[in-house]
């Protein structure tokens, strides 16, 4: 879908190369840059997680593009990077804010040259503000934003979400505000600059409870577990005679016939809110009278929105993750079998194909500049120099 779109990829740690690895999973060409170094992620995971040599930090989030090694403090190598980016739609970067323009590639002198590009910032509280020089870091975001105070029960403490969901949405609305631009300069011909931050990913993924707050309606946590401010009871996990079992809002009448309790009944449609702790309470107790399987099957007879709840090896396992190929293997050089996590959209019933290898650092240094007009005298000479950083197999 993006085929014959460029996009110049200055980024690292999650956001940015998530963003961009949902553009070239569509096809865009993907040019990564990196120092002589490697990218940050090539060296860090999580629990020191490497298959082989190989970062599973860096393998998540960096296929189908290609990777160009490059000193950006060398004048010379600044100006081959500056021919690339002459000729490209998009440059996507997720440095400290000013960090760009230091290095001599901001927004006003790229546009200047290149006025149909499409420069995205991904940062973690925007370019410019009180806070634009704060680390922005996904775990001190959802403390921030207020995610984390208002998740967990009224006697426990702030709780924040076990997995890195503000840097991944970050990632989505900067690759979403990427694809708005490139269809404006469709009609105007001219690109412009686009921002993401962690910040706003955070508030946007609270539209629901913010709007309410917003408009003078104050939620408290649970005393018994419901898992919102804002919602009617049931909505929770709770425990069974076996295990736990997720059930979401159901009407009263409901609970009354799953549970062949009548006190369910005499809770009125606009009580239901101002009682929810009550209610709550009742289907806690009646919950840990029988298993898990047992209620399953009650419920699926009886229409109650409910789920399991699972650990990884139970949702790699799920029939529907299964059945939506949720996930992909590739052989990584060096490393052998990997598996991460694919595309997320399917297009006529078709995830995007894996067009390439998350790449080796500096593997595509001599096609890229050979593209751009340089001799092989020239990246010879530039490699000896420590400019760039060709790749050896």
């Amino acid at each position: 879908m993006l085929s014959g779109i460029r996009i110049v990829s200055f980024t690292h740690f999650l956001q940015g190369p998530s963003a961009t690895q949902l553009l070239a999973d569509l096809g865009a060409d993907v040019v990564k840059i990196e120092s002589p170094a490697g990218a940050f992620e090539r060296s860090w995971s999580g629990p020191d997680a490497f298959v082989g040599d190989a970062s599973v930090f860096f393998l998540l989030g960096n296929r189908n593009a290609q990777s160009v090694s490059i000193d950006l403090k060398s004048p010379k190598a600044k100006d081959v990077l500056l021919d690339l980016i002459d000729d490209c739609d998009v440059l996507i970067e997720s440095f400290r804010p000013g960090a760009m323009e230091r290095l001599g590639f901001g927004y006003d002198e790229l546009a200047a040259r290149n006025p149909r590009l499409v420069y995205c910032s991904l940062s973690g509280y925007g370019s410019d503000g009180p806070y634009r020089d704060r680390p922005g870091q996904d775990i001190l975001l959802q403390s921030l934003s207020g995610l984390a105070k208002a998740t967990g029960s009224a006697d426990g403490p702030p709780t924040t979400v076990g997995a890195s969901i503000i840097d991944q949405h970050g990632a989505v609305l900067g690759a979403f505000g990427i694809l708005g631009a490139l269809m404006g300069r469709e009609r105007t011909g001219k690109g412009c600059r686009v921002e993401s931050n962690l910040l706003n990913a955070a508030l946007d993924l609270q539209i629901e409870p913010l709007a309410y707050y917003l408009n003078g309606f104050r939620g408290e946590r649970s005393t018994t577990g419901i898992g919102s401010q804002y919602y009617k009871a049931p909505y929770g996990i709770y425990e069974t005679a076996d295990g736990h079992l997720c059930v979401s809002i159901t009407a009263p009448a409901t609970l009354a016939q799953v549970f062949a309790d009548d006190w369910f009944a005499t809770v009125a449609a606009d009580d239901e809110y101002s009682r929810r702790e009550e209610i709550n309470e009742r289907v806690a107790k009646h919950l840990t009278a029988r298993t898990t399987t047992d209620w399953q099957a009650e419920f699926t007879a009886a229409g109650v929105w409910f789920a399991s709840v699972n650990d990884y090896e139970a949702v790699i396992n799920d029939p529907q993750v299964r059945h939506n190929n949720s996930f992909i293997e590739f052989d990584y050089p060096g490393s052998g079998p990997v598996r991460v996590l694919g595309h997320p959209i399917r297009y006529d019933g078709v995830a995007p194909n894996l067009r390439r290898l998350p790449p080796q650092l500096g593997e595509h240094t001599t096609t890229v500049l050979s593209s751009l007009g340089v001799s092989d005298d020239d990246i010879t000479a530039l490699a000896q120099e420590g400019a760039i950083r060709v790749h050896q197999p």
